[in-house]
């Protein structure tokens, strides 16, 4: 079944190159970033774990964990990091769970039949602390994720879910953003204080709050 948003993110007990893990426990209160690669030792994947390891840091800060997954086993993982380091200049640092028999696949609609059926698509899931998928992405397996994009929607999810904003077409971390339609004016100017400028009725912008 499809994992759709606002639904709690499927718990699992699985292996992973960093040891056993239960999936809710791992996660603490921290947001997540799983993630899915179609197969080991493929050129794209390849690329794709030395740029989310080169930019962990960027994680680390917002309090993100990432975690990726294929249907190769852990020592094939285990293999596969030295030609990560040596082709991307950044060594893996964070935990690839080994899905030989498919069931976090599974539990996550992770492949497609129509696409390939073994093998996992570039699914990304954004996790919450509360559990809960806040943003799914699927990729086809030919093109590569863009770590910058996910982090900007992190940015933006962690924004929204502390303020009544949402935030416009291309926003980046410092930008303006949008006033929730249903606070009226008179409140958003106590919320607000920085000030705001109105578009339209429903539209009304204001500098980022917590910068």
């Amino acid at each position: 079944m499809a994992i759709r948003l606002g639904d709690t993110a499927p718990d699992f007990t699985a292996d992973t190159t960093e040891g056993t893990i239960q999936f809710h426990e791992w996660l603490g209160d921290s947001w997540g970033i799983l993630f899915s690669h179609p197969k080991d030792f493929t050129p794209v994947c390849t690329t794709e774990l030395g740029a989310f390891s080169a930019a962990k840091s960027e994680f680390d800060k917002r309090n993100a964990k990432l975690i990726g997954l294929s249907v190769d086993s852990v020592e094939s993982h285990k293999g596969w990091a030295g030609d990560i380091a040596e082709t991307q200049g950044s060594a893996l640092n964070f935990p690839i769970i080994g899905d030989e028999d498919h069931r976090v696949a599974d539990l996550y609609d992770m492949i497609h039949p129509n696409a390939n059926d073994t093998l996992t698509v570039r699914s990304v899931f954004i996790i919450g602390p509360d559990k809960k998928v806040k943003l799914t992405l699927t990729y086809p397996a030919s093109t590569g994720r863009n770590v910058g994009e996910i982090l900007r929607v992190l940015d933006s999810l962690q924004l929204t879910s502390e303020y009544q904003v949402s935030t416009p077409v291309n926003w980046t971390d410092g930008g303006e953003v949008i006033i929730a339609p249903a606070i009226p004016d008179e409140e958003a100017k106590t919320r607000f204080p920085k000030g705001f400028k109105t578009l339209k009725p429903y539209l009304r912008m204001t500098p980022q709050p917590n910068k």
